[in-house]
């Protein structure tokens, strides 16, 4: 049986991809060893990056001549009393500073606000 984070995560990847311009994926990050060499294998974008990755595409103003642009976009899903670690408020802070959408979305309405506000 899924956890209710896992749940969560399906709710809310279903309930943002209903718009055709934003596309999120799981991002699994972990190790685990090779089964043939015994050596440690790190999976997933980075050590506290977010649960749900992806972009949500915007078109610029017509002073910019319309061009659509994919703005990288970084859920990190939490149940109502789940903790954020340090390396993950890092990883959402250095989205920001890029110019990305990233959040904590602890239901499906937190993910879809976070997906309404573009960054400045």
């Amino acid at each position: 049986m899924a956890n209710a984070e896992t749940i969560l995560q399906q709710q809310i990847r279903l309930a943002v991809g209903i718009n055709p311009d934003t596309r999120i994926f799981r991002n699994q990050v972990g190790s685990l060893p090779d089964p043939r060499t015994g050596r440690l294998v790190t999976f997933g974008l980075a050590k506290g990056s977010a649960d749900l990755i992806g972009w949500r595409t915007i078109t610029v103003t017509p002073a910019m001549v319309g061009t659509r642009l994919a703005i990288f976009t970084s859920i990190e899903v939490k149940v109502p009393k789940g903790r954020i670690r340090p390396e993950q408020q890092a990883w959402i802070e250095a989205v920001h500073h890029a110019g990305g959408i990233a959040g904590i979305a602890r239901s499906v309405t937190d993910a879809q606000a976070l997906l309404s506000n573009l960054p400045t």
